[in-house]
């Protein structure tokens, strides 16, 4: 069967949007297995995961039963996408398959979809339409794929969490120092390790559990504290805004784009060489920002030495930024 202008539009802008959003520096986007899928791309960081998806425009009722049953099946993927032509019999279709596959084995991958809307009057030969279509595309992939998939599901209120301790800058320097320990073992051991009393740090370290930042849950650790998916993208949003706000280097728009979805916004957030010599103008509390909050963090957790971000862990090596992937 042809393939419309339209179904090939879509798939076409929904990859690139992805390989766009790689450009932020927080994974790297590699398109993969397009024979079984309409679209398809791996992210790596540390890790590898695989989002496949395929387009709806013109299938029967029959091609959705087939594209959620490719789709569900798919083991190997983190996330699936289903870009559907929106219509009042598709989203019918659509709650009658849900439904079946929440009675079968199938049930624990229906975790895995995504279903993103595209106006079922869209026509692929108008550009204003295609700039439309684009545009939510866009936002869909960011708010929803990015942050709950390849960002551990960061949300703007974990960041406030992480960022609102009252011993200011300790999240920072104590959830880095355990990503480059690997774990956290003895409490004590910690404590001069990092410099930080003991009855501190394990209030701290409960905090971090609180907001998914660390986990006791991976069997390879037995039971010992280490840093979660989310953790890690909150580290290399931090090793990222530590450079933007310090001046040392100046970050993407679709980085500042993705601080903008957490509620961080730094355009009215003077750098750090602003504040060394004011430190108690640094914003802070329960009325500050996000960006605010995240600011003040940053400075103190800096004050207390310097931050060895890793390399290998968390951030490109600095040839790559700004290249093409």
């Amino acid at each position: 069967m042809p393939v419309s202008a339209e179904h090939t539009f879509i798939s076409e802008t929904t990859l690139a949007v992805m390989e766009e959003s790689a450009k932020a520096h927080l994974f790297g986007c590699r398109e993969s297995d397009r024979k079984r899928f309409d679209f398809a791309c791996t992210l790596t960081r540390d890790w590898s995961r695989a989002v496949s998806g395929q387009t709806l425009w013109k299938h029967d009722r029959d091609g959705i039963d087939k594209d959620f049953r490719t789709l569900l099946t798919d083991d190997e993927a983190a996330a699936v996408i289903y870009v559907a032509r929106d219509s009042v019999t598709t989203r019918s279709r659509m709650g009658e398959v849900i439904r079946d596959y929440k009675n079968s084995p199938m049930r624990p991958n229906l975790a895995k979809l995504r279903i993103f809307w595209v106006p079922g009057d869209f026509d692929a030969d108008d550009e204003q339409q295609r700039e439309v279509v684009r545009g939510g595309i866009r936002r869909d992939v960011y708010q929803d794929l990015l942050l709950r998939v390849a960002l551990g599901g960061l949300t703007a209120q974990d960041v406030r969490n992480f960022s609102s301790s009252g011993r200011v800058g300790y999240p920072v320097w104590i959830l880095n120092q355990i990503s480059r320990d690997g774990y956290l073992g003895n409490y004590t051991h910690a404590s001069r390790r990092y410099g930080i009393g003991i009855s501190p740090l394990k209030e701290e370290l409960l905090r971090l559990q609180f907001t998914g930042m660390l986990s006791r849950e991976e069997p390879k650790y037995n039971g010992l504290l280490q840093v979660t998916d989310k953790g890690r993208a909150m580290l290399d949003i931090c090793s990222q805004l530590h450079d933007h706000l310090s001046g040392e280097e100046a970050s993407d728009d679709e980085f500042l784009h993705i601080c903008n979805l957490l509620d961080m916004d730094f355009g009215r957030v003077n750098r750090f060489s602003n504040y060394a010599e004011r430190e108690g103008e640094i914003p802070f509390g329960h009325l500050a920002t996000n960006a605010e909050l995240m600011f003040a963090c940053l400075y103190y957790s800096s004050q207390r030495g310097a931050i060895e971000w890793s390399s290998e862990l968390f951030r490109r090596p600095a040839s790559e930024r700004g290249k093409g992937l």
